[in-house]
């Protein structure tokens, strides 16, 4: 059970079926090893990241507090994606069971022109566990921050309302807004978008550049489809929807069991906020849908309420380690995903994946410089192409009617009828047939890479392919340095 200084927090809006409590304790994982040296790490910042990395790292022996500014922990009302190469992890540590009793198997990812909602683009997702060797689920945001908490649990001191308002890093250590002074061996910073840990390790901030786009979310209740003959089948038959329109699309998806239907409308932004907890007004949401086809008209009939945030991007850091190599960055404190790609949430979970499994291998404070340069080898080239993919699909989803359109709507239906042909007939299709497709989920290159990708194999192959070479030359550099010393 975690320590804490206040009673455990109950995550908002979870539901009863999203428990994965003692299931940690009872796994394995990095083969049963242990770092033989273990760090005090401070983990600042307890969302989806920073709560894997408590749990990964505390695994593999390490002591972890970890340091939230608010006095709660939850989520916000709002569904996410779990891809192969999360799920597979959330299977490793424990989750499965869970993660399958309140998630949603989406039978495919369908694309749609906005107006008429004919079918443009189409591709199966129900053979996910062939191909990638884990599932694709939908779920709830606050279902999935409770399984990486009840994982995390046994592994932290969580210390609430505990907002951190400086860093030495090289002490290292962190100043509270109480005035106390925390010490540790590491800092790492999960603190999100608006990072301020990300200013210690580069000496300034990120700049943010906007995008022109800002987001609506909402959920309804899957009843109030299920009662109209037009909207039932969306319930009924679990596919992802994008609508694509000009500078707009939608994303519409099942979550609970089919019991919600979690609607994500990206707009020309007019002002908003970047904050995921900002209200928006359902009236002038609806408004500026209104040229919708009739079916997306009616959903947005039943939103009471939503939540708007505005959309920045930020180019990949050329650093995610200080200097002092004891303060490094993971999730989006270094590497903030749009949302075009729905894989925000993955690739911190994935960085916390590949932290924990280098961390374990930690023998002597001498090897944690190469260690942290690994993680960010690693990690930095897959997180800047991630980024890019989700950049190239706001270009893709959001062309004006014309030309343009035209090719990207004949490119993808060219893909729907490889697709369809294969379903039908059991017709592999060539491997290089859809490289390059504008719905990039049918790109069979994009999708292995993406999705069969797995964060401890990379790890490991470091280690394989070099990496115990590199820590065995900083552990004999520490040794002869006290050999040397000893003799003066």
């Amino acid at each position: 059970m975690a320590q804490q200084e206040s009673q455990r927090p109950t995550p908002a809006a979870a539901h009863f079926a999203a428990s994965a409590e003692g299931a940690s304790v009872h796994t394995t994982l990095y083969s049963g090893r242990k770092a033989p040296h273990k760090l005090h790490i401070l983990v600042v910042g307890c969302g989806m990241g920073g709560l894997a990395a408590a749990h990964c790292l505390g695994k593999a022996g390490h002591k972890i507090t970890l340091f939230e500014s608010a006095p709660a922990i939850g989520e916000v009302g709002a569904g996410i994606q779990v891809t192969p190469n999360v799920s597979r992890l959330l299977q490793r540590w424990g989750a499965g069971a869970a993660l399958e009793a309140v998630g949603v198997r989406p039978d495919a990812i369908v694309l749609r022109r906005y107006n008429t909602g004919e079918r443009v683009g189409y591709t199966s997702w129900t053979n996910m566990e062939e191909k990638y060797g884990a599932p694709y689920y939908h779920v709830h945001r606050a279902d999935l921050h409770k399984l990486l908490f009840d994982l995390a649990a046994p592994f932290m001191t969580l210390r609430l309302q505990s907002t951190v308002v400086s860093v030495d890093p090289d002490a290292p250590s962190l100043t509270l807004a109480s005035g106390e002074v925390v010490h540790g061996d590491l800092i790492l910073g999960a603190d999100g978008i608006k990072s301020t840990i990300q200013q210690v390790v580069l000496g300034h901030t990120n700049p943010a550049d906007p995008t022109g786009d800002a987001v609506y979310r909402a959920i309804v209740p899957s009843h109030l489809l299920l009662n109209d003959p037009e909207l039932k089948e969306l319930i009924e038959v679990p596919e992802m929807t994008g609508w694509m329109g000009p500078q707009r699309h939608i994303m519409a998806y099942n979550i609970r069991g089919k019991k919600e239907y979690n609607v994500v409308l990206i707009h020309p932004d007019d002002g908003s906020v970047e904050s995921w907890t900002a209200e928006g007004s359902a009236d002038k949401m609806r408004a500026e849908f209104a040229d919708y086809e009739p079916r997306i008209r009616k959903i947005l009939s039943f939103v009471q309420s939503t939540l708007k945030w505005r959309l920045m991007d930020r180019k990949p850091l050329k650093t995610w380690i200080h200097p002092s190599f004891r303060v490094v960055l993971l999730g989006d404190a270094c590497h903030p995903m749009l949302p075009y790609r729905a894989q925000g949430a993955a690739m911190a979970i994935e960085d916390a994946a590949v932290l924990g499994n280098l961390l374990s291998r930690l023998e002597h404070p001498s090897q944690l410089s190469a260690l942290l340069q690994a993680y960010q080898d690693l990690r930095l080239p897959r997180t800047a192409e991630t980024q890019n993919q989700s950049r190239l699909n706001q270009k893709i989803f959001h062309l004006p009617d014309g030309p343009e359109q035209e090719r990207r709507d004949a490119d993808m239906r060219k893909a729907t009828e490889i697709e369809l042909r294969r379903l039908r007939e059991g017709a592999a299709k060539p491997a290089d047939a859809l490289e390059g497709s504008a719905n990039q989920w049918a790109d069979e290159k994009k999708s292995m890479a993406q999705f069969a990708y797995d964060a401890d194999e990379a790890a490991e192959a470091w280690y394989r392919e070099g990496g115990d070479g590199k820590l065995q030359e900083a552990l004999a550099g520490a040794r002869g340095s006290r050999v040397q010393l000893s003799r003066l």
